[in-house]
């Protein structure tokens, strides 16, 4: 069973950033969009600070960020990348699972992604990660690479709005029409 202290700041900086701009979405009346929190037990506590040094996971998470954009239900996870190598191990089959799900439901999944050496954002539609999902567990590549992905996912940078996903959202649903 994973450990808080093993994996629990990874991604943090993204998460601040999407964080900040959730707040900019919801004070213009774009987005209402909330972080899931994960629930832990905690197993240590450093009585002098107070704070949980060692936690256990109560449960698989799902996505980290849930909610709506002008009506239309969604829920994403953000993911780091340091390479232009992103190894599909770090999303997991229930995360899978409850996207499909999401998305049965008429729901928009997907996932963002901050190639940290690059320093860009990239939004990916379900249905991409699916495919790469499917390959990786028909025995084909364990990853994707920057090369395999639509360009025009790229997330443009934006006055204000640090990431500006709902730029990614929108090309999303103009693709499903």
């Amino acid at each position: 069973m994973p450990t808080w202290n093993s994996r629990g700041l990874r991604g943090s900086t993204l998460e601040e950033f999407i964080n900040r701009t959730n707040e900019k979405y919801a004070e213009h009346n774009l987005a209402m969009i909330q972080k899931i929190p994960t629930p832990i037990t905690p197993v240590n506590i450093d009585k002098e600070t107070r704070h949980i040094t060692l936690a256990y996971f109560d449960q698989k998470s799902t996505v980290d960020y849930i909610g709506a954009v002008q009506g239309i239900p969604v829920c994403f996870d953000a993911k780091e990348c340091h390479t232009d190598t992103f190894p599909l191990a770090n999303v997991h089959a229930h995360q899978i699972q409850f996207m499909q799900d999401f998305e049965n439901q008429q729901g928009i999944s997907f996932i963002l992604i901050f190639y940290t050496q690059r320093d860009e954002f990239y939004y990916m539609p379900f249905r991409q990660l699916y495919e790469f999902w499917e390959r990786a567990q028909n025995g084909g590549r364990k990853s994707f690479r920057l090369e395999e992905l639509n360009p025009e996912f790229f997330l443009p940078k934006k006055s204000g709005i640090l990431v500006p996903y709902l730029e990614g959202l929108k090309k999303d649903l103009e693709l499903r029409d």
